[in-house]
């Protein structure tokens, strides 16, 4: 029976009998159910030519695996579900940066009360939510964590790849200046309508004007609604509402909360017959505030509308290829054709050498339909559009601590895997990629592109076999290919249910959160 008279396959159970059609180019698979052979798979030719994975009527040696056979389906650790999706590093770092600040919190509420301690710390910790998320810092965070050795024990480098879930201090440092700031904002408002005359220390109290309270009570409402709109029911849902919120609230927030300071100020230093610029200059929220500033306007000052190449793959897919200046590992691009609205990260990798020596090297990101801003480059590629700051450092440049990884991945998310092109130094990847159609889809360059990541690359055709459980191959690979690590790149709610069964049952799984 030919090929094309066989009946449509239908994804088997994890312990199902499983078929493996190995394409004329030896050096790649097409699986239909997510398995292979393995003596051919260590046994054939691993030459770097291209590949084309499309053509079901160039499938040849067919022949029965048993996926149970191959996989050790290990029990998962006790209390695994506490350790790896209740108490993930992103809550421990939040909750370590949050009851720091309650902490120190009760201890100034319960010694002096003075504003000025309440308002310095509040303005220390918009300063450092607002610097954890700084491209500039991000990337120092990242080069400073990773760059440990390989050779480094193996514990160690596994915590320092977890170095993307720096927005737990992002979150908590901003829970927690809503805290110190309703501690201020309750002390300002009792003096302002008590009728006492000294604080609870003993110490004669400011007289304030309604100026001040009513900033202050605008800021509480802003403070509030920043983490309501920021939670991520609301932000998966209505992900382009978030970030017009989260970006504009915030700013309006800080340059209120810079007027409130020199109000504040300006009515205590009348009070006490000093000097408000001298007062400001010695007040450490006034320069917490002065570098939040900076924080937040640099990017904006390298905003630049770039030329790009639209390369459109399919009806699903488009590259954007730029040429401005060249890209690095692990490195992602903003990009937006309006800077005032919504902002989109993509992963970058390095396009291949110009022949002419004269042009400057590129890079490309990979962009799949997912919404109406994709879906709208697929339909009318751009020829330009805007950038803003200097390039941030992803995930994926994390797993640069390892030797041997596994790197699994679906659909578009091949593109920030395709980022450890601009590595000379990588770790030895093995790539398990599911996917529609891949070659209709992304076209032979992006396939030659993997074909440099990884020589014998396993690429599932989701049109051929339907969606197929990823764990008992990712885990029978790790076995096989003796990885240290998995990284996962896919969907947001892939992602998580794969990191966690990988994570546990013992094998290093790492995959981006939804605030990295």
């Amino acid at each position: 029976m030919s090929d094309s008279e066989k009946p449509p396959l239908q994804m088997p159970s994890p312990m199902a009998k499983a078929l493996v059609f190995e394409s004329p180019v030896s050096s790649e698979e097409t699986l239909t159910d997510g398995t292979f052979d393995e003596k051919k798979y260590h046994d054939r030719d691993h030459s770097m030519s291209s590949f084309d994975i499309s053509s079901p009527n160039q499938r040849t040696d067919v022949e029965s695996i048993d996926l149970e056979a191959q996989t050790v389906q290990s029990q998962p650790k006790r209390f695994a579900n506490l350790r790896y999706a209740v108490l993930t590093l992103y809550r421990r770092l939040f909750t370590l940066v949050f009851l720091a600040n309650i902490g120190v919190f009760a201890w100034v509420m319960v010694s002096d009360r003075k504003l000025i301690a309440l308002v310095n710390a509040t303005a220390a910790n918009l300063l450092a939510c607002g610097l954890a998320r700084q491209p500039l810092v991000v990337n120092a965070i990242f080069f400073v964590v990773c760059c440990i050795p390989r050779s480094a024990p193996l514990v160690l480098r596994r915590w320092a790849a977890k170095a993307y879930h720096y927005g737990g201090v992002h979150s908590g440092c901003g829970i927690a200046a809503l805290v110190w700031y309703v501690g201020f904002i309750g002390l300002m408002s009792q003096q302002y309508w008590g009728s006492s005359t000294t604080n609870a220390a003993g110490a004669a109290t400011v007289s304030f004007s309604a100026a001040p309270i009513t900033l202050a009570y605008i800021i509480l409402v802003l403070l509030v609604a920043i983490p309501v709109v920021a939670h991520p029911t609301f932000r998966s849902k209505r992900h382009d509402y978030f970030e017009l919120t989260h970006r504009f609230l915030g700013w309006i927030v800080v340059a209120l909360f810079v007027a409130l300071l020199i109000v504040f100020s300006h009515e205590i230093t009348r009070a006490e017959g000093l000097s408000l610029g001298r007062f400001l200059v010695t007040l450490p929220a006034f320069w917490f505030l002065m570098v939040t500033v900076v924080a937040i306007v640099h990017p904006w000052l390298l905003l630049r509308k770039v030329p790009v190449r639209a390369e459109v793959l399919s009806t699903h897919a488009v590259r954007l290829h730029f040429n401005y200046r060249p890209t690095s590992f692990g490195k992602g691009i903003s990009l937006s054709k309006s800077p005032l609205r919504d902002w989109h990260g993509f992963a970058t990798f390095p396009d291949p050498a110009p022949i002419d020596k004269a042009e400057a090297p590129g890079f490309s990101c990979l962009i799949s339909k997912a919404g109406d801003w994709t879906t709208d480059c697929i339909q009318k590629p751009p020829t330009y559009l805007w950038k803003r700051g200097v390039r941030i450092t992803g995930f994926a440049y994390a797993m640069r601590v390892f030797r041997r990884i596994i790197v699994v991945t679906t659909g578009s998310g091949i593109g920030p895997c395709l980022s450890f092109l601009g590595d000379e130094n990588r770790p030895a990847l093995r790539v398990v990629w599911q996917t529609r159609a891949p070659l209709r889809t992304y076209g032979q360059g992006v396939l030659d592109l993997v074909h440099h990541l990884d020589p014998s690359p396993i690429v599932m055709d989701t049109n051929e076999c339907g969606r197929v459980d990823m764990v008992p191959i990712v885990q029978h690979q790790v076995q096989q290919f003796n990885a240290e690590a998995v990284c996962v790149i896919s969907n947001p709610m892939l992602t998580r249910r794969i990191v966690y069964e990988l994570e546990a049952r013992g094998v290093p799984a790492f995959g981006p959160i939804f605030d990295s």
